[in-house]
């Protein structure tokens, strides 16, 4: 089993998405003999925004590292993404390894009837972070985006370990991270 480990985090090692990615890996780790794991931090090594000097392919070594990063996430059977909200959404570091894994004709189709996901046979947790509360509220762009994203690719399997409002308090950020490692979900039954 191969699992696509990405952080996005800025904060480092004050990261709560990157403490909950990595208990998730671990956890996976932990339960999955022979478990091959692909990591790749955003933040100390980010992709370039995606421009049309990429999309025509200009570069080759931009290419071969988009290709390279197309196969990871299509080889991956479970996917690890930590993703804070940032100003309501997604780090750009993020979006920008988004637009490398959403490739027409390789991630997803449009047919007679509409899009098609070509990606979903795999397992993606988020792994979320969130300075406010915003679960469920009109300020919320980085959940629905992502599940929108996913779910367009055709990854039905989507789970989200949140802890929100860490930026209220310390005692607040201590409940919030403790409640979602509690809430990581058994890799053994959900690989089943």
């Amino acid at each position: 089993m191969k699992l696509l480990h990405i952080d996005s985090s800025a904060l480092g090692a004050g990261s709560v998405t990157r403490e909950l990615s990595a208990a998730i890996v671990a956890r996976w780790a932990d339960s999955v003999p022979d478990l091959q794991v692909r990591y790749r931090d955003l933040d100390s090594d980010p992709l370039p925004h995606l421009n049309g000097h990429a999309l025509a392919k200009a570069d080759p070594a931009a290419a071969a590292e988009a290709e390279e990063i197309l196969g990871g996430f299509l080889e991956a059977d479970v996917v690890v993404v930590g993703a804070p909200m940032y100003n309501f959404t997604v780090p750009s570091t993020l979006k920008a390894w988004i637009d490398r894994i959403a490739v027409a004709g390789r991630t997803f189709r449009y047919t007679e009837n509409g899009p098609e996901g070509l990606a979903g046979a795999k397992k993606v947790i988020i792994a979320s972070g969130r300075g406010g509360m915003h679960q469920d509220a009109p300020s919320d762009f980085q959940e629905p985006f992502l599940r929108f994203l996913f779910g367009f690719l055709g990854v039905t399997d989507i789970t989200f370990v949140r802890a929100e409002g860490v930026a209220l308090s310390s005692d607040h950020r201590q409940s919030a991270v403790t409640q979602a490692l509690a809430s990581i979900p058994e890799p053994v039954r959900e690989a089943a």
